[in-house]
């Protein structure tokens, strides 16, 4: 969502350098092998892991996370109308709760993910998601 279909959405805004969609794009593409990679090769579970109450809960948070995330980031793309400027702050959804609804959604989905496979990989990844998430969530709402 993050990589593909999010930038499709944007009207407008800053133009991103082509050097940084190319990092990025790469850097999704690199975690996405090495997460596949992981469940796919090493990580073993036993044949009733779909009920488990750690399952279970890490896909309701994935999806919980998911579901903040891309309406978060509806809210933020309908903020101003077309030829408007200047900043305006987010209302509705969890921006009612947490000034950075979009990156709390992001980390919930992640550290959803990361309780769903209950692998290293995952939560290495849910670890990175918070704290550069975190620090960018700090920044915005300063």
């Amino acid at each position: 969502y993050r990589s593909l279909i999010f930038p499709l959405l944007i009207r407008s805004g800053k133009p991103t350098p082509f050097f940084t969609f190319v990092l990025a794009f790469l850097f999704c593409v690199y975690n996405g092998y090495l997460q596949g990679r992981s469940l796919s090769n090493y990580a073993k579970y036993p044949s009733g892991w779909l009920k488990d109450p750690l399952f279970i809960t890490g896909f309701i948070g994935w999806l919980v996370g998911m579901a903040i995330n891309i309406h978060s980031d509806h809210i933020l793309r309908n903020l101003r109308k077309p030829g408007e400027t200047g900043y305006k702050i987010p209302r509705g959804g969890m921006f009612e709760y947490v000034s950075g609804a979009n990156f709390f959604g992001e980390i919930l989905e992640w550290f959803g993910f990361a309780l769903a496979c209950c692998t290293i990989e995952s939560l290495a990844f849910a670890l990175c998601t918070l704290f550069i998430l975190g620090s960018r969530a700090k920044q915005h709402h300063q």
